[in-house]
């Protein structure tokens, strides 16, 4: 289902940097925490994940600003970097990565697909883009969505792993 070859690179670079990564998702639905899951001896990096689908539990858990949130119906580069920033100190964790974002077309996304994602490192934002697959069916949109952020975050921790 995943790239197996790409999240074991990603596994092995985190792990030889002693680094570990967490988690928080909306459009996913937790699909990026089972790719990272998905790694053998995962527990060696992955510190986990949560899937947050609106507005109460994005502020509750997540710290994420209620008022812009509910402005952007919680879909916006500001969400996605709190919830990446927040899930990295929930989890204890050197990385966070978090999206947010549309699998299907609706009236709150001016019936368009796309998702914001966020990479963080120790507490400072490294990325954060947006992201516009073309029409297709929801579960296709989330892998996209997936592949995306994986080989996003495969570029940062080797460019990172270089410094």
């Amino acid at each position: 289902m995943f790239d197996e070859k790409l999240i074991a690179t990603i596994k092995a670079t985190l792990v030889e940097h002693e680094e570990t990564i967490a988690v928080a998702e909306s459009v996913t639905s937790g699909l990026l925490q089972s790719a990272f899951a998905s790694a053998e001896n995962a527990s060696l990096f992955f510190q986990g994940g949560i899937t947050t689908y609106n507005l109460g539990q994005k502020a509750r858990h997540l710290n994420v600003e209620p008022i812009h949130a509910l402005t952007n119906n919680c879909v916006s580069e500001k969400i996605a970097e709190q919830m990446a920033l927040n899930v990295s100190v929930m989890f204890h964790s050197d990385w966070g990565i978090a999206v947010t974002g549309y699998a299907s077309p609706v009236p709150e996304s001016g019936n368009k697909l796309f998702a914001y994602y966020s990479i963080v490192f120790k507490n400072e934002i490294l990325k954060t883009a947006r992201l516009e697959p073309e029409k297709m069916e929801p579960e296709e949109v989330q892998r996209f969505y997936i592949e995306e952020i994986l080989k996003q975050f495969h570029k940062i921790i080797v460019k990172e792993s270089e410094k």
